[in-house]
């Protein structure tokens, strides 16, 4: 069954919809939200497949946040349900999958859902797709993305570590940073690239250092001094030590020896309310 958020500023409009896909019994309504700031909170908590958005809602639009949305790697499908006919071609431009208007029909809502399944079904493959190809032994094979904890650079080649082996690759660390760019990996060091949602530990050092700890590794990641602010502005909130001791005095929502606790996907919407932050300023502009 397919997971859905409904973001609604009126309360009745979202408890409508909520009904009537009950009626259809194809999704579930994970959350539900009345801005668009509460909405991507609450993508960090409920990944899902597809977001039900209005258009004009208070600080924000539906369609700011569909736009937004697409700087994740795999965004969910976008539905947009809507008083106003007259935003459609503004909704296919964000790639919304489907545009409704109210009062929504039951089998124009089944028409849209069946859009979203062909969605998530494509959204599935690409996933399943995503490999790297290294060497081992003389022989080139394929990993999966997930399975990578981090990347050492070694001169003009890398190396790319599991949780079981290591991996040659004559790719350099520069053009793996673009690869796996949207994947949740971090360039802690100019020799290391990190998966931060594998990250268990964080440790401050002496002279504004940090030392990571990652799941099924034993060596510790170093992360430079200069790197240590854009790693933290990747976080959003500190919640227990160390991770205090590097936040200090920062309100984050999230930090990154907490992130294992997440899948790759919710890493990926840590950042996006900040994103959305610098969205919102380049329209006033």
């Amino acid at each position: 069954m397919l997971k859905a958020i409904i973001v609604d500023d009126e309360a009745p409009a979202r408890s409508e919809l909520r009904f009537l896909l009950g009626e259809l019994n194809q999704a579930e309504v994970v959350s539900e939200a009345a801005s668009v700031r509460e909405a991507i909170e609450k993508l960090k908590e409920y990944p899902c497949d597809v977001m039900f958005l209005d258009i004009n809602m208070p600080e924000a639009t539906g369609l700011q946040l569909a736009e937004a949305l697409q700087h994740l790697k795999f965004p969910p499908a976008v539905v947009f349900v809507t008083a106003y006919s007259e935003f459609a071609l503004d909704a296919f431009k964000v790639n919304a999958v489907d545009y409704l208007v109210k009062p929504v029909e039951t089998e124009r809502l089944a028409h849209a859902l069946a859009r979203v399944r062909e969605h998530v079904v494509l959204h599935a493959r690409a996933q399943k797709a995503e490999r790297i190809p290294v060497e081992k032994g003389g022989k080139k094979i394929l990993i999966n993305i997930d399975q990578i904890r981090f990347v050492m650079a070694r001169d003009d080649y890398a190396y790319l570590q599991t949780d079981t082996d290591r991996y040659f690759s004559t790719v350099s660390l520069a053009q793996l940073e673009k690869t796996l760019d949207g994947h949740g990996f971090f360039r802690v060091h100019r020799g290391y690239l990190v998966n931060l949602s594998l990250v268990k530990e964080v440790e401050p050092q002496s002279g504004g250092t940090l030392l990571l700890t990652l799941d099924g590794v034993e060596e510790k990641i170093p992360v430079s001094r200069r790197r240590v602010s854009s790693l933290k502005k990747t976080c959003t909130k500190p919640h227990q030590k160390p991770c205090a001791r590097i936040h200090q005095e920062a309100s984050y929502a999230s930090c990154p020896c907490r992130l294992n606790e997440r899948t790759r996907f919710s890493y990926r919407v840590v950042s996006l309310l900040s994103f959305f932050q610098i969205f919102r300023s380049e329209q006033v502009k």
